[in-house]
């Protein structure tokens, strides 16, 4: 249990009356609970930004500033204050246009202390829920991360327990899930927990391979081999000896290489390009694609026979969409980790950011999601993430959302019409684009053409008209 240090709150109480401030500190000391006093506006500007006291008392009428002026800055530095105004003027029309503002409560002035102790001890036990809260949390991340994964939903758990039981024994595995769902890691993790963990562990995309390098990029070449080999190479299989090979987007290895890997896998020998010599390798491989390599062999674009030997073992991963009750650990992860990068004190997001993180489908995944918070944490200028903070695409494409629910649309098409938005926020810059999705510029390439739009171009009239 927390100790009561642990959960030490502070009250900023600003009157520009110092008796109304010391009847304040009087009638609320109590342990636990630090009481900071203004006179200033501004000065108490200065103090909510600095300290960040959860809950501020705050006079309605002052020199300098209003308190309902007041009350919107306050709000705009810290949305997750509690702010309760006070004024000796009673007027229902005021208190309904400072809770439409943002406050929590409205006192009048004189103001009743039984009233004023029950209403703040409300509130600071809810400020200190909120503290539990955030600490089970934390502790809640520490207990449901596995080597860099973070899940307790059901479907990473069974994630988790199938790498556990297939680490020790695998030659080769098949990892399958949509782009940004965390291949990579479950790579790495099937790496770490195998006995080949003290070997190297390489890795290659094959979606940003040449394909008339492929052969050379995986199993090297010998020196005089073709015009520019002015020495011998290593290609990745010798280079993992010992250990594993990550081969990310499989699905775009063309055929002819597909069997000479299929070769690879079946006899465990190599030959670098231009050399007879076979070469023995150790080697133990994991695929990766976000394909349906199913369909792709039916269709004749992708080896039965290869399909068969890697999917031995396969491992699918959920996407976000699936399992949407792991945001809060991501959300937790995420703030902490560019917290420390960009140096902010931010404590985590407004519950209507939560709400709207909660709403968005996340075609692009953790690596989205992991992008969008990362530039919400840049943006921010408080402790506290708000919707404002949030990439003005995600805002959009939240609210077009939440006005489309009626409409059934499969999860390829949702991906397609978000590609064509992002590509449209993004003026038309499918670098950029593809990062805002995190995805690969050949998978939005790929998106693009399903969809039957013609990506635009950086220069075009349309993009130039937006500009």
């Amino acid at each position: 249990m927390n100790t009561p240090e642990e959960l030490t709150l502070s009250l900023l109480a600003i009157d520009d009356d110092p008796q109304s401030l010391l009847l304040i500190q009087d009638a609320l000391a109590r342990d636990g609970l630090e009481i900071l006093t203004a006179t200033e506006p501004l000065r108490g500007l200065e103090l909510v930004r600095r300290k960040h006291p959860p809950i501020v008392l705050l006079d309605l009428m002052m020199p300098q500033m209003s308190g309902l002026e007041l009350l919107e800055r306050i709000l705009e530095a810290d949305p997750g204050t509690d702010v309760i105004l006070m004024t000796a003027h009673q007027s229902i029309e005021t208190a309904v246009a400072a809770i439409q503002r943002g406050a929590c409560d409205y006192l009048t002035k004189p103001v009743s202390l039984d009233r004023l102790r029950q209403m703040i001890g409300k509130l600071v036990e809810e400020a200190r829920k909120r503290q539990r809260a955030f600490e089970l949390d934390r502790q809640l991340l520490e207990a449901f991360q596995f080597e860099g994964l973070i899940g307790r939903s059901p479907l990473m758990l069974e994630v988790f327990a199938r790498v556990r039981r297939v680490a020790p024994h695998f030659r080769t595995v098949l990892l399958t899930g949509a782009t940004g769902t965390g291949k990579e890691l479950v790579a790495r993790a099937l790496h770490k927990r195998s006995p080949a963990a003290a070997g190297p562990f390489a890795v290659c995309n094959c979606s940003a391979v040449v394909e008339t390098l492929f052969e050379s990029e995986l199993f090297g070449y010998v020196k005089g081999a073709f015009t520019g080999a002015t020495q011998d190479k290593v290609g990745l299989f010798e280079y993992a000896q010992g250990g594993t090979l990550f081969l990310d987007e499989l699905g775009e290895m063309p055929l002819g290489m597909q069997a000479k890997l299929l070769r690879a896998l079946q006899s465990h020998e190599i030959q670098r390009v231009g050399s007879p010599t076979t070469r023995k390798v150790d080697v133990r491989v994991v695929a990766a694609t976000n394909r349906d390599l199913r369909a792709m062999t039916a269709e004749g674009r992708f080896r039965d026979d290869l399909y068969y030997r890697l999917s031995m073992v396969e491992v699918h991963l959920p996407s976000l969409a699936e399992r949407k009750e792991d945001l809060p650990l991501l959300e937790r992860h995420f703030l902490t980790r560019f917290a420390a990068q960009y140096q902010k004190p931010i404590r985590g997001l407004t519950r209507r950011a939560q709400a709207l993180l909660a709403r968005y489908s996340w075609p692009g995944n953790v690596r989205e999601f992991e992008n969008a918070l990362g530039n919400a944490c840049m943006m921010v200028e408080g402790n506290t993430v708000d919707v404002r903070d949030l990439p003005e695409y995600l805002r959009v494409t939240t609210s077009e959302e939440a006005d489309s629910e009626d409409r059934l649309l499969s999860l390829d098409q949702l991906e397609r019409r978000h590609a064509r938005q992002v590509l449209d926020h993004a003026e038309g810059n499918k670098v950029r684009a593809a990062e805002i999705l995190g995805i690969s510029r050949g998978t939005l390439y790929r998106l693009l053409a399903e969809s039957g739009s013609r990506p635009l171009r950086q220069n075009s009239p349309a993009v130039l008209q937006k500009k």
